[in-house]
């Protein structure tokens, strides 16, 4: 009988919400279905300097963000040799940071040079997940489903709270999946105001009174009728949510109308049966309080480990069946021509 395979990767990710990289060595083995285990992860902070270079790329030149592409891949890299100094590892599998999302326009653009963390850290290197499904004139979003259905198979609903909320709904076999609203995107920069990186559990929005007619303007949003597939990029928040929150609100209330406006929009596909939630803003205690409120199904959340690092898990997961040549991405999910195997593979010269 065949011996299980058994990979050993590093997932790297980093979100739209600059929260920092997050690094996790995962093992994956088949037998006959996908186990997994997070092995080490980590999650390091952004220095002001990266912060402030990586929140105003997109508005560069193209020189600028090319060379910066060199630039974040070099910190990358120097940053995953400290992490995996003494650890043997098969290869690295990095998102990369999103600087410009445009299905729309057949353009997607994540940085952090794949050949240059294969050669700095001389181990082999998959990146660009997100460019071939896009330029098969899909979404290039959501990644996240292919792992829900492999390695998350006992939640109907598996829903992420990050920069943006999205969720992967299992129906008998298949997955659709899509970016349901912002999140966290919206609550720190409003949390700016107050000179906060963020609203710890949700206690200033808990303070805050419902503006009902800015709820009312956010939930009428044409994005929130339009039929998956879909997904939401920074541009969007700029161009349709950043306006509404100009007036002169207390940022408490902003909060408070902004998590029961989550809260609403989640809870619409929520129907029955369990649904787990991960990413940061699983934290917001007050934000959960909110949806549970709001919901039919049974929310369960898991470690903090799989919190933190399931979308970084994932990515080492797509990595996997990039290597084995197997679907990485879903038609069902980002409405491109076909399932497809994205990522670019990068050995070290």
């Amino acid at each position: 009988m065949a011996m299980n395979v058994k990979y050993r990767v590093l997932g790297v990710m980093s979100g739209t919400s600059l929260d920092g990289i997050d690094l996790a060595i995962c093992t994956f083995t088949k037998n006959p279905y996908w186990e997994f285990k997070i092995e080490k992860s980590k999650t390091l902070k952004y220095s002001s300097y990266w912060k402030k270079t990586l929140s105003k790329l997109h508005t560069k030149s193209k020189t600028i963000i090319s060379a910066t592409d060199i630039e974040y891949g070099k910190f990358l890299a120097e940053t995953i040799n400290i992490f995996i100094e003494n650890e043997k590892i098969d290869f690295i599998s990095s998102h990369g940071h999103t600087i410009s999302h445009q299905p729309e326009n057949n353009y997607t653009l994540q940085i952090g040079n794949g050949k240059t963390i294969a050669n700095i850290t001389k181990i082999k290197t998959i990146n660009n997940f997100r460019k071939l499904d896009v330029s098969l004139n899909g979404q290039g979003a959501p990644l996240v489903p292919i792992g829900d259905l492999h390695l998350f198979n006992d939640y109907k609903y598996c829903v992420n709270l990050g920069g943006f909320a999205n969720i992967s709904i299992k129906e008998k076999g298949n997955i659709t999946a899509f970016d349901i609203c912002p999140v966290n995107i919206v609550m720190n920069k409003v949390c700016e105001k107050l000179e906060l990186e963020f609203d710890r559990n949700g206690d200033i929005a808990k303070k805050g009174i419902l503006i009902t007619e800015l709820l009312e303007k956010l939930n009428h949003l044409s994005f929130y009728k339009q039929k998956p597939p879909k997904s939401l990029g920074r541009e969007w928040v700029e161009k349709f949510i950043n306006p509404l929150l100009l007036k002169n609100y207390k940022t408490e209330d902003l909060l408070n109308t902004f998590c029961e406006h989550i809260a609403i929009q989640i809870s619409k596909f929520l129907n029955n049966q369990s649904a787990l939630f991960t990413g940061g803003g699983v934290f917001n205690s007050y934000l959960i309080n909110r949806i549970s409120h709001h919901s039919k199904s049974e929310i369960f959340i898991p470690s903090c480990e799989i919190i933190n690092f399931k979308e970084a898990l994932i990515f080492a997961f797509l990595g996997v069946l990039k290597l084995k040549n197997e679907i990485n991405c879903l038609q069902s999910v980002t409405g491109s021509k076909q399932d497809n195997c994205g990522g670019e593979i990068n050995n070290p010269m």
